[in-house]
């Protein structure tokens, strides 16, 4: 019971905070400005369901990468760990990710009539660190349905709570404003860098022992 309560709080902490809809809310707030609200519940409940099912079909269907490209889980679990790290990292110093999106992407969304695709599902919610999160995390369950099953609910939860962040938005920076945003966000920070670390870590472990 104790490892699928590890596994469960592991898997959610990694995916919510890679996925940082705190982070998003000035860049949402700014992509919706002049909206209705019913528009802004829209575009947040669809980036919302969109971020999610990709995330769960990458979660379900993502190992088919391995096996077509002959990738072994210690070489991506690597991978995925240098790529949450930079990420963390970015968080640390309470600054956007380049791996998530760029300054041109940014000023391209804010520009765009419909933001809830893109940039806002992909990839600022499910982008390149998410994906790889998620892959490494239900590789790690190997063939456990409970373990996996932790980490599909990870997500199911993180996304529905996104959607309160997202809808929400105005209030959350209101309450946290600035400084409370760049403290909670360098909390987040350095939780996802010791989580990059032990992914890094074990796949190491078995390069070295394979």
């Amino acid at each position: 019971m104790a490892h699928y309560v590890s596994v469960f709080l592991v898997s959610l902490s990694a995916i919510f905070f890679v996925v940082d809809p705190l982070g998003i809310v000035p860049l949402f707030l700014t992509m919706t400005a002049g909206d209705p609200p019913e528009k802004v519940r829209s575009t947040a409940r669809r980036a919302c369901a969109v971020a999610g099912g990709l995330m769960l079909f990458f979660a379900l269907f993502g190992g088919v990468v391995f096996r077509v490209f002959g990738i072994s889980l210690a070489a991506f679990r690597v991978a995925g760990g240098l790529l949450l790290l930079v990420t963390a990292l970015d968080m640390l110093r309470a600054r956007s990710s380049a791996t998530r999106t760029t300054p041109s992407e940014e000023q391209e969304g804010i520009a765009k009539e419909d933001v809830a695709l893109v940039p806002l599902a992909m990839p600022l919610l499910a982008g390149p660190g998410a994906l790889a999160t998620v892959m490494v995390l239900m590789a790690r369950g190997g063939n456990d349905p409970v373990a996996m099953g932790l980490v599909l609910a990870g997500v199911a939860i993180t996304f529905v709570a996104s959607y309160f962040v997202l809808r929400g938005a105005g209030l959350v920076q209101r309450a946290l404003k600035a400084s409370g945003m760049a403290v909670l966000e360098r909390v987040m920070g350095l939780i996802l860098a010791a989580i990059a670390v032990q992914f890094m870590a074990d796949g190491v472990k078995e390069l070295w022992h394979g």
